[in-house]
């Protein structure tokens, strides 16, 4: 499938999905307990055949950049790194890293924890749902905010703000999940901070493989307020008729995932779907399209999916990468000046983008060509 295809599957630039429209609080539509062993699948959770196209199992050649020489000012280990780094961001915008820095028992502690909250009674899960238009909380299926194509998954989500020192993710815990959650809360809150110190060292490698001041992403998004979200995709009967995940390029900058053997993530490259391999070790990254703004498209927003499994359960731990809310994005004037290129997109601000795809657009492969039109009509005053 051609990326041509699923540009056509997407609504015009010009106008906005009119399907985004929150339910009736009352009405539950996925109870894994009770839908994932039905022999039929609710109308709800069937998505389009083009969506549905099949990998052959055919698995993705991402680079593997192993970050300790980088990180220990190995200049060696550093060009080979900028080298891989450059490639699958030009051509994908993916890649997965090693000797990241992150504790693997943190990791495995995270999916403990998250496993207590998934596995809570539906009614104590909906107690600290989304709500609407917001990002925190827990959400069954996104059907508070669709009504088809639903994903086949449970989501459990919160904000880090990573220059606060008051504990604020644990904060969340305590106050939306009682305080019989407080130890979770500090289990995420060390996530967070790990995810956070690990993003700014790709933000400097990033950096480097463009050519402009090392240091400079990284102070983009020292002060940004960034979003932890943890999914639970229980088996289905009908796997080959629903997504966990729709195709989608993030709307975030980087987004950084760890997830578990059972397999599922899905890059879009080369006009095809690629498997991605799980690797116990490594952490996958991907670009979002608030990046590819940020470096004026010289590198590629990745378009991925989740497949769900038709007997195990699979989970993964996501943490988006934002910059503060009014910071003005737009790219670095060293890149501009250097190359003699033009704009690409006008200034924006990410809370305009958030605003965007949480109130008003389902994030898609043309998530960035909607945003504008509506951002312009908007603001006609916009930089472009």
């Amino acid at each position: 499938m051609s990326i041509s295809v699923l540009m056509e599957s997407s609504p015009s630039p010009v106008l906005l999905r009119p399907s985004i429209e929150a339910r009736d609080e009352t009405g539950v539509l996925f109870d894994p307990s009770k839908l994932q062993n039905q022999s039929t699948l609710p109308t709800e959770f069937m998505w389009p055949r083009g969506d549905l196209v099949h990998t052959q199992q055919e698995e993705l050649n991402e680079p593997l950049i192993d970050l300790e020489g980088f990180i220990k000012g190995d200049e060696k280990a550093t060009a080979h790194a900028v080298e891989l780094l450059r490639t699958a961001c030009s051509k994908h915008g993916f890649f997965q890293v090693t000797n990241h820095g992150v504790d693997s028992n943190l990791i495995q502690a995270a999916y403990q924890e998250i496993d207590v909250v998934f596995k809570l009674p539906l009614d104590k899960k909906l107690s600290f749902r989304r709500k609407p238009g917001g990002f925190s909380g827990y959400s069954v299926a996104h059907a508070d905010r669709f009504s088809s194509k639903l994903p086949w998954k449970e989501t459990f989500s919160f904000g880090y703000r990573g220059l606060d020192s008051d504990a604020s993710v644990v904060h969340y815990f305590r106050s939306a999940l009682g305080k019989d959650f407080e130890h979770t809360g500090w289990i995420y809150q060390k996530y967070c901070e790990s995810m956070r110190e690990l993003s700014l060292v790709i933000f400097d490698l990033l950096a480097i493989s463009l050519g402009i001041d090392r240091h400079h992403y990284r102070e983009f998004f020292e002060d940004g307020n960034s979003i932890m979200r943890c999914n639970y995709y229980p088996p289905c009967n009908n796997s080959g008729l629903t997504l966990g995940t729709g195709p989608h390029c993030d709307p975030t900058s980087l987004t950084i995932l760890h997830q578990d053997q059972v397999g599922g993530l899905e890059v879009f490259a080369d006009n095809k779907w690629h498997a991605v391999q799980p690797r116990p070790d490594a952490l996958v990254v991907n670009l979002g399209d608030t990046f590819m703004a940020l470096c004026n498209g010289r590198y590629k927003s990745c378009l991925h999916r989740a497949v769900v499994n038709k007997e195990r359960e699979r989970r993964s731990l996501v943490y988006f990468v934002c910059p503060k809310e009014d910071k003005v994005v737009r790219p670095p004037q060293d890149l501009m000046s250097r190359s003699g290129e033009t704009r690409e997109y006008p200034d924006f601000t990410w809370s305009d983008l958030l605003d965007f795809t949480q109130n008003h657009y389902r994030a898609d492969v043309a998530t960035l060509q909607s945003f504008f039109p509506w951002l312009l009509s908007s603001n006609p005053t916009s930089n472009f």
